[in-house]
């Protein structure tokens, strides 16, 4: 069966995004950074899961000459990777290898664990909160940010009932940033 990663920064006081949607305060350019960040970009045989608005927002940019030219690894990754994008909304996709899904979100995502590749979510707070209250989700990759934003969004808006994670891995960085694994 495959497996389902959230992959998101979240800042010091829990959002994901500011008031505004803007997520630029977790993207961090330094060389230990980078290189962690292009090493998870590869993929290994993943999928990267989107809603509506990360899918603009990462289609805008990824397939540019400008992301090439600042993150040449993770350009690669992100434009090499099969992609599933979720939109009541899209009729058409323009960004290469990715497939457009218009059906409910959990019934869809639960035929894709059964037998499709594992698969990555970046952003979509909705996915991320709508996949965690059915149980989808398998692991989370959270970078915790040295920043407080003060209001915004949090990945888990909607989630109704506890869930226990399990801690299973830690890494600091020199930016500040520290990212933490957690299992179901």
């Amino acid at each position: 069966m495959a497996t389902i990663t959230v992959f998101n920064s979240v800042s010091l006081d829990g959002y994901f995004t500011d008031q505004k949607g803007d997520m630029s305060w977790a993207h961090k350019q330094d060389p230990e950074w980078t290189a962690f960040t292009s090493e998870n970009a590869s993929g290994r045989g993943s999928a990267l899961l989107f809603g509506r608005v990360t899918y603009e927002m990462m289609a805008s940019y990824w397939p540019t000459a400008e992301a090439r030219k600042a993150l040449p690894a993770v350009a690669e990754g992100m434009n090499a990777l099969p992609k599933i994008v979720f939109s009541r909304t899209l009729d058409k996709t323009t960004w290469n290898n990715t497939r457009l899904i218009k059906g409910d979100l959990v019934t869809e995502v639960r035929k894709l664990k059964e037998s499709g590749p594992d698969m990555v979510i970046l952003g979509s707070g909705t996915i991320v909160s709508q996949l965690t209250g059915a149980g989808l989700i398998d692991q989370y990759q959270i970078i915790l940010n040295p920043i407080v934003l003060g209001t915004g969004r949090t990945l888990f808006e909607g989630v109704k009932e506890k869930v226990a994670l399990k801690l299973t891995k830690t890494r600091a960085f020199k930016n500040g940033n520290v990212v933490l694994w957690y299992e179901r």
